[in-house]
């Protein structure tokens, strides 16, 4: 096994502790510790930064790679430093909607039984499972403002 298929898995573990969490102990104090604070976000963007520096101040990248255009997007994602800062992206994104769904499904007072399915589309697909969030939002009647009731213009609060 390469390093980079070993880093590969290992940055799996806390991202699949923090949706189990999510899944299967949604109000316990691990959770909360776990997936609904910034500790996962902060490891995996620690992890993110030193692959991102790899790659652009350390010269491993693929030739062409960059953002500018699809073929600089295929070349950045062709070197597996490239292809794990994706992932790493991927999944980091993916696991803080899913953990803000879990949190406004919980807010809203939705069923978790619901939420489960919801949140596994989202570990699978993550737009998709945030689209199905908004989607259940409106059919709940609760909108599409996903601004919680802080963030709401005083006008109307009640």
């Amino acid at each position: 096994m390469t390093t980079y298929e070993l880093l590969f898995y290992l940055i799996h573990l806390p991202v699949m502790v923090g949706w189990a969490c999510l899944v299967f102990a949604p109000r316990s104090e691990v959770t909360a510790q776990l997936a609904h604070s910034g500790a996962i976000p902060l490891l995996l963007g620690l992890v993110y930064a030193a692959l991102l520096f790899t790659g652009v101040f350390l010269g491993q990248s693929a030739e062409g790679a960059g953002m500018s255009s699809l073929p600089a997007v295929i070349a950045l994602l062709s070197h597996p430093v490239g292809a794990l800062t994706g992932w790493v992206h991927f999944i980091l994104f993916d696991f803080f909607c899913g953990a803000w769904i879990a949190r406004d499904a919980a807010r809203l007072g939705l069923s978790h039984g619901w939420t489960v399915p919801v949140l596994i589309l989202t570990l699978m697909f993550g737009p998709l499972g945030l689209a199905a969030h908004v989607l259940r939002r409106l059919a709940t009647g609760a909108g599409l403002s996903l601004a919680g009731a802080a963030l709401r213009p005083s006008s109307s609060r009640r």
